[in-house]
C-alpha cells in the first residue's frame, strides 16, 4: 500500500499527523529568537593588551612582536595583523575556513600564558575574544540627570549599571564617558626641592599607610578569632596628615606640606553627548542565547522604571541606536512580502484552476508545509532572523509546485470518467516520480549551500536549510493531504457564461488560448530557423556575460543598501589634547545638528569603535554616530549625506579629517576597500604605500583615501646618563619610578567610604608638568637627601614617531583604506589591480586585498562551487530520471538560457552581483529544469 492509498484509506490517521506537525511547529515557533542575522561566528580573534604609559615603540617591542611570535606557531591562523598604539597593542588573527575558532583561541590562551613572564611586569592581562555576530551593542544609549558630573558617575556606577545587568538576557553594560570620583594628591615640586624630598618617598609613605592585611588569630578552647590589621584610608584629612619624614630635630613633614590633596573627579579620557547634550554613554551587549527584541523591550521598560525612581535627580535617556528596530523592520518587511506572496500564489491558483475550492487544495499546502518547518528549526538552534524569514518567503512558490503538479494530474484522471478515490490514487501515482524529481532539484541546490565554508556558509546555511525542511514537507503534503482533499472534495467545474465567475474565467481562458495560438506560431518559425534561434541565445548570452566585465555590473560582497545610519570618524593633529578635540567635535556638531534630515546625533570624544563592535581610545580622536530621517521623507542618500557633512566639517574647521561611512547591516563602520603593503624594508613599504595611495585616489569611486598609520608626532625623549646618575648616588630604576610617579601618576592606593573604593592619583600638580623647562627642572633627590635636577643627569630631546606602527603576518606594514562611493567595491579593486600591475613598487614588498575584497573572493569562489556541485547533481537526478547519458543536457541548456534574464535585470535596475545575488542565480539555478521536467 503506497503513502497515497493510506491517507486516502485512513483520513484520520493523517489528519492527526499534521496536527501534530502543525502543534509541534507552533510550540517551535514560540521558542524561537528574534535576530538581525543568524549566530555565526566569522572567524577573527582579536588580543588587545594595555601598557599604560608605553610609546608604540615600546608596545612593539616589548609587547606585540613577543605575543605575534608565540601565537604563530598556532594552527589554523590565515593572517596577522597588529597595531600598536600609544597604551595599546591590538593583534587580529584571521582564521582560515572550517577552523574551530574556539579551540584557537583556547590554543592561543595558552601560548600567551606561557610567555607572560616575559612580557613587562606592568601590563595588564591580554584581552583574547572572538568575533561573533553577539559582540555588537543591543541599544547604545545616553544617560543624563541634573546632578554634577561626579555624582552622575555614581548613580550609573551604583544604581543603573546595578539595575540594568539584572535584566534577563543581558549580558554586559559598558560605559563611555563621564568622570568618576577620584582623589588626587597634586605635590609641589619646589616643596619637594624645599624639603629635599624625594616624589617617591611620597609613594611609600601612603603606601604604607594604607595596608590592610590578616595578622593571625586568637585562639582558646572557646573560641577562635581572625585578626586583621585594617589600617583604611577613610578621609582626605587622613591623606593630609600621613607623616612623610620625621627629622632629627623632632619635626615632622606631612603630604599636606609638600601637597594638595582634592577631593575632585578624575580626568576624563572620554567623553559622550547626544544630541549636542553632555551625558554618559551606556552599551548594552545581549548573552549568546537571548532574544534581541525581548532584551531590547526589557531594557527599555527597566529604563523607565529608573527614570521614575530617580525623578528627584531629573535622570533621564536617550537612545542613540537599537538594532531591536532595524531587526523588527527587517522582519516586518520579509512578513509583508511573505503575505503578499501568498496572496498572490492563491489568485493564480484560483483563475488556473478556476474553482475557490481547488484553490484551497492547493493553498492548503503552504501552512502544512511551512508551519511544521518552525519545529524543525526550532530543533537545529535557528532564530527568526532575516536570512530564515527570506527563505520562507522564497520558498511560498516551491511549497505549491508538488501539490500544483498532482492536482492536475489528479483532475485529468477526474474528466477521462474516474470516481474521486480512484483518479486521487492513479493520478499520483502516475506523476509521484516526476513530483520527486522536481523536489529533488530543490534539494541538490540548496543542500550544497548549506555546506559552503566561511563567513558566507555562516549567513546562508540556515536559509538553504529552511528551504530544504520546507520542500521536504510539501512532497509529504503533495502525496498525502492534497490527494486525501481531492479524494473527499474533488470536483470538476465546468464554465458557465451563466455567472459572473464563468465569463471571467472563459475570458481568460480564451487570453491563454490567445497566448497559445502565438506561442505555436513562433515555435513553429524557431523550429524552421534553428540557427538563427542559436545565434541569437548565444549573443545574447555573450552579451549578458560581458555585462560584468563591461562594468554595467559591479561586484562587492554585500550592497550596504540605505539604512540611514552614518558613522563620522574625526581625526586632528596627533598632538591635540582631549580638550581641543572635543571644543572642535562642538563646532562639528553644530553643522550637523543645523541639517533637518538629522534625527539624532551621539558623539563620542577620545575614542572610535573598529568594525568588530571593539573600541580604541585617543586623545586627537572622535565619532559622531547620524541616524537620519526615513529615506521616504528626505532627498539625499546616507552616501551624499556623507559627503556633504564632510565637505562642511573640513571647510570650517582647518586641521581636521573627516572620514564618513555609513553603517552596514550589523550597525558598525568598516572601510570596504582595504589594501596592505607589507615589507621586510619598512622605509621601502612606506614608499610603495604613496604609490598605492596616489593610484586609489585617481581611481573612480574611492573616497576618503587613508592611511592606516597615521602621521608622526612629537615625542619627548628623556636619555639617562648612566656615568652621571652613578655618580649622584642615583639609579636608573629610582629615577624612572620618580619620572613615572611626577608625570603619570600613581592610582594604586584606594580611599574607603561607605563600602565603596575611590582612587587616590598622586602626581606632581598641573602647574608643574606644563612644558619641556618643567621636566628638565624636575627635582630628584638621592638617599642623602641631595636635589638633583633632571637635566643634570639626562639629555632631553623633542623627536618624531609614528603614531601607530602596524604588521601584517610579522613583517612591517602600512594598509590604504578607502570608501567605495557610486561605484561597487569589487569592481574599484579590479581597477586598482590593473593599475598597479602597470606600476613599479619598490622591491620585497607585497601587497594583500584585505576587507571586503578578501571576503568577497571567498564567498564567491564558495558559492560557484556549490552552483557546480548543483549543476552536477541535478545531472545525476536526469540521468536516473531518464535512464540516458545525454537527454539531460536538454534540460541543463535552460541554465544559461535563464542566466541572461538574471543579468541584464541586474543591469537594468543598476544592482550590483553580491553574495545575496550570487544565492539567488543559485535557486534560479533549482527552478529553471522544473519547466523542462513536465
Amino acid at each position: 500500500m503506497s503513502i497515497t492509498e493510506l491517507s486516502i484509506k485512513r483520513p484520520l490517521l493523517i489528519t492527526v499527523i499534521f496536527t501534530v506537525l502543525i502543534l509541534f511547529g507552533i510550540l517551535g515557533y514560540t521558542n524561537l529568537n528574534y535576530e538581525l542575522l543568524p549566530k555565526f561566528d566569522a572567524g577573527v580573534i582579536s588580543i588587545n593588551t594595555t601598557y599604560v604609559g608605553a610609546s608604540p615603540q615600546d608596545i612593539e617591542s616589548a609587547v606585540t612582536k613577543p605575543i605575534e611570535d608565540a601565537v604563530s606557531t598556532v594552527e589554523g591562523l590565515d593572517i596577522v595583523t597588529s597595531r600598536s598604539m600609544e597604551n595599546v597593542s591590538t593583534i587580529t588573527i584571521q582564521l582560515k575556513p572550517e577552523v574551530d575558532d574556539v579551540v584557537v583561541q583556547q590554543d592561543i590562551e595558552r601560548k600567551i600564558n606561557q610567555i607572560k613572564s616575559t612580557l613587562p611586569e606592568d601590563i595588564e592581562d591580554p584581552v583574547i575574544n572572538r568575533f561573533s555576530s553577539d559582540q555588537f551593542p543591543v541599544l547604545n544609549l545616553s544617560v543624563s540627570a541634573n546632578l554634577s558630573d561626579t555624582r552622575l558617575y555614581q548613580l550609573v556606577e551604583d544604581n543603573i549599571l546595578p539595575g540594568l545587568t539584572n535584566v534577563t538576557g543581558v549580558g554586559q553594560v559598558s560605559i563611555i564617558g563621564g568622570s568618576p570620583r577620584e582623589i588626587k594628591v597634586e605635590i609641589n615640586n619646589h616643596k619637594l626641592n624645599f624639603y629635599n624630598i624625594p616624589i617617591s618617598q611620597v609613594y611609600q609613605a601612603l603606601h604604607a599607610a594604607s595596608l590592610v592585611y590578616p595578622a593571625g588569630k586568637l585562639s582558646s578552647q572557646q573560641q577562635e578569632l581572625s585578626l586583621r590589621l585594617n589600617a583604611d584610608l577613610t578621609t582626605t584629612d587622613m591623606i593630609r596628615n600621613i607623616i612623610i619624614r620625621e627629622n632629627k630635630n623632632g619635626s615632622k613633614v606631612l603630604i599636606k606640606d609638600i601637597a594638595k590633596v582634592v577631593d575632585t573627579d578624575a580626568t576624563p579620557k572620554t567623553i559622550n553627548r547626544i544630541n549636542g547634550v553632555n551625558g554618559i554613554g551606556l552599551q548594552i551587549f545581549k548573552t549568546n542565547d537571548a532574544n534581541t527584541v525581548e532584551v531590547s523591550k526589557k531594557i527599555k521598560e527597566k529604563l523607565n522604571q529608573l527614570v521614575n525612581e530617580y525623578s528627584k535627580e531629573e535622570f533621564a535617556y536617550t537612545i542613540a541606536s537599537d538594532q531591536s528596530l532595524y531587526t523588527l523592520a527587517s522582519a516586518d518587511a520579509v512578513v509583508h512580502d511573505l503575505i503578499l506572496a501568498i496572496f498572490i500564489v492563491g489568485l493564480v491558483m484560483l483563475f488556473f484552476l478556476h474553482s475557490l475550492r481547488s484553490s484551497m487544495f492547493v493553498l492548503v499546502a503552504i501552512p502544512s508545509a511551512m508551519i511544521p518547518t518552525f519545529m524543525m528549526m526550532s530543533i537545529f538552534g535557528f532564530s527568526l532572523n532575516l536570512m530564515t524569514l527570506m527563505a520562507l518567503s522564497l520558498v511560498v512558490g516551491i511549497l505549491v509546485d508538488d501539490s500544483i503538479v498532482v492536482l492536475e494530474n489528479i483532475f485529468r484522471h477526474l474528466e477521462m470518467g474516474k470516481n474521486k478515490v480512484r483518479a486521487a490514487i492513479d493520478g499520483r501515482q502516475e506523476i509521484g516520480f516526476t513530483a520527486v524529481a522536481i523536489t529533488m532539484v530543490d534539494l541538490v541546490v540548496f543542500i550544497p549551500m548549506a555546506l559552503t565554508s566561511g563567513l558566507v556558509g555562516n549567513l546562508v546555511r540556515q536559509f538553504s536549510l529552511v528551504v530544504v525542511f520546507s520542500t521536504l514537507l510539501s512532497l509529504f503534503v503533495s502525496f498525502t493531504l492534497t490527494p486525501l482533499l481531492a479524494s473527499l472534495f474533488g470536483k470538476v467545474d465546468h464554465l458557465n457564461k451563466s455567472t459572473w465567475w464563468g465569463r471571467i474565467n472563459i475570458q481568460f481562458e480564451n487570453f491563454l488560448g490567445a497566448i497559445k495560438m502565438i506561442y505555436g506560431h513562433i515555435l513553429l518559425w524557431v523550429l524552421r530557423h534553428k540557427r538563427i534561434l542559436f545565434a541569437c541565445i548565444f549573443t545574447l548570452m555573450a552579451g549578458s556575460i560581458w555585462l560584468i566585465p563591461g562594468g554595467f555590473i559591479g561586484s562587492s560582497f554585500l550592497d550596504s543598501g540605505d539604512r540611514g545610519e552614518i558613522s563620522i570618524k574625526v581625526e586632528m593633529s596627533t598632538d591635540m589634547s582631549l580638550y581641543q578635540t572635543n571644543q572642535m567635535l562642538k563646532q562639528a556638531e553644530s553643522i550637523i545638528l543645523k541639517n533637518k534630515d538629522v534625527e539624532t546625533l551621539y558623539t563620542l570624544v577620545g575614542t572610535q569603535t573598529g568594525g568588530g563592535g571593539t573600541t580604541s581610545t585617543n586623545a586627537h580622536w572622535g565619532q559622531m554616530d547620524i541616524v537620519l530621517k526615513d529615506k521616504t521623507k528626505r532627498e539625499i542618500t546616507t552616501d551624499e549625506f556623507g559627503v556633504l557633512v564632510r565637505n562642511e566639517i573640513e571647510s570650517s574647521i582647518p586641521g581636521v579629517k573627516v572620514t564618513a561611512l555609513p553603517m552596514n547591516i550589523t550597525g558598525s563602520s568598516n572601510s570596504p576597500i582595504q589594501i596592505a603593503i607589507k615589507g621586510a624594508s619598512l622605509e621601502n613599504v612606506k614608499e610603495a604605500a604613496e604609490i598605492v595611495k596616489k593610484i586609489v585616489e585617481s581611481t573612480p569611486g574611492t573616497d576618503y583615501v587613508k592611511y592606516s598609520t597615521q602621521s608622526e608626532r612629537k615625542q619627548i625623549q628623556i636619555i639617562p646618563d648612566r656615568v652621571k646618575i652613578s655618580s649622584m648616588k642615583l639609579t636608573i630604576q629610582e629615577v624612572s619610578q620618580m619620572i613615572n610617579i611626577a608625570f603619570k601618576g600613581n592610582d594604586n592606593i584606594d580611599l574607603k567610604e561607605n563600602d565603596n573604593e575611590y582612587a587616590i592619583n598622586i602626581q606632581m600638580d598641573d602647574t608643574n608638568k606644563l612644558t619641556v623647562e618643567n621636566l628638565r627642572d624636575m627635582i630628584l633627590t638621592n638617599k642623602e637627601g641631595r636635589t638633583i635636577r633632571l637635566s643634570q643627569v639626562a639629555s632631553i630631546e623633542e623627536t618624531m614617531v609614528s603614531s601607530i606602527l602596524e604588521r601584517t603576518n610579522r613583517l612591517p606594514s602600512i594598509t590604504i583604506n578607502s570608501a567605495a562611493v557610486g561605484r561597487a567595491s569589487g569592481t574599484i579593486v579590479k581597477e586598482i589591480k590593473e593599475k598597479l600591475i602597470q606600476s613599479s613598487l619598490p622591491t620585497g614588498v607585497s601587497i594583500e586585498y584585505m576587507g571586503d575584497q578578501k571576503r568577497q573572493e571567498e564567498a564567491f569562489s564558495s558559492l560557484i562551487f556549490a552552483l557546480g556541485i548543483g549543476i552536477l547533481l541535478i545531472y545525476l537526478i536526469m540521468v536516473a530520471l531518464y535512464e540516458s547519458l545525454v537527454y539531460p543536457f536538454v534540460v541543463l541548456f535552460s541554465i544559461p538560457v535563464a542566466i541572461i534574464g538574471a543579468l541584464l535585470a541586474l543591469a537594468l535596475t543598476m544592482n550590483n552581483l553580491t553574495t545575496f545575488s550570487l544565492c539567488g542565480l543559485i535557486m534560479l539555478l533549482g527552478s529553471s529544469p522544473k519547466m523542462e521536467f513536465l
